[in-house]
């Protein structure tokens, strides 16, 4: 597949979110579409409970602490040059500087990242992306959807999805076949993380799509506004590292 028909795809699934649900309705003003969310929410659980979560709790019990600890650490240094060009893009130039300061010591004493030396060091990782840049230029977040493969998201963060893709490193790797190992070793990577708090969502709620959409909801608007919501001091402990 090409770049062109990657990128393509991306902004089709993102213009999903304003096609979708049309005859659906809810008490929920953020989830005016919650019969198709519901729908595709259990389609995505299907999938993961399918394919998905076996093997990454088969990844989880194989691979050694040491390894896929360096694996994520790879990924997330990986990310930072998302989240460099989207403290630009909201003036963070102070937060710019510092998490290119992370990105060049992971990546060179770190050894491609494989090394979280910055964090050793009391550098703190930071989270941004497209959908929060979008917010603080005053975007608002639309209704709450649920995409296929890539799960919760606002109409607001489906289009930071597509900005997100285009900063995505893994995206230019030359090779279909190398491209998409790296991309299918991050999700099960990421997935094998989750293990832990997916249990724990499992056992807060009897209704796990309610659950997950509101948590959702709440720690975007607590990202957007930097830890400082206007509206909500409700505790975001359960994702403060997803």
């Amino acid at each position: 597949m090409t770049h062109d028909n990657l990128f393509r795809r991306f902004g089709f699934i993102a213009l999903l979110a304003l096609m979708t649900g049309c005859a659906s309705t809810s008490n929920n003003p953020q989830d005016p579409y919650e019969s198709y969310n519901r729908a595709m929410y259990k389609f995505n659980d299907t999938l993961d409970k399918a394919v998905i979560k076996p093997v990454a709790q088969g990844y989880d019990a194989v691979v050694p602490d040491p390894i896929s600890w360096g694996v994520s650490n790879f990924f997330s240094n990986l990310n930072e040059i998302t989240v460099i060009i989207n403290d630009l893009l909201q003036g963070k130039f102070e937060q710019a500087a510092h998490d290119t300061g992370r990105f060049a010591l992971n990546t060179t004493v770190g050894v491609f990242g494989i090394f979280d030396v910055a964090g050793h060091a009391g550098h703190k990782k930071n989270n941004e992306d497209f959908g929060q840049t979008l917010g603080v230029w005053g975007v608002e977040p639309g209704a709450y959807v649920v995409l296929p493969f890539f799960g919760p998201r606002t109409v607001r963060d489906s289009f930071g999805l597509v900005g997100d893709m285009f900063t995505d490193p893994v995206m230019y790797v030359e090779g279909d076949d190398a491209r998409l190992a790296l991309a299918g070793l991050r999700v099960i990577d990421t997935r094998a993380n989750l293990l832990k708090a997916s249990k724990i969502v499992s056992e807060a709620s009897d209704d796990e799509y309610a659950y997950i959409r509101d948590a959702y909801l709440q720690r975007r608007q607590y990202l957007v506004h930097d830890g400082n919501p206007p509206t909500t001091d409700d505790d975001f402990d359960l994702f403060d590292d997803l």
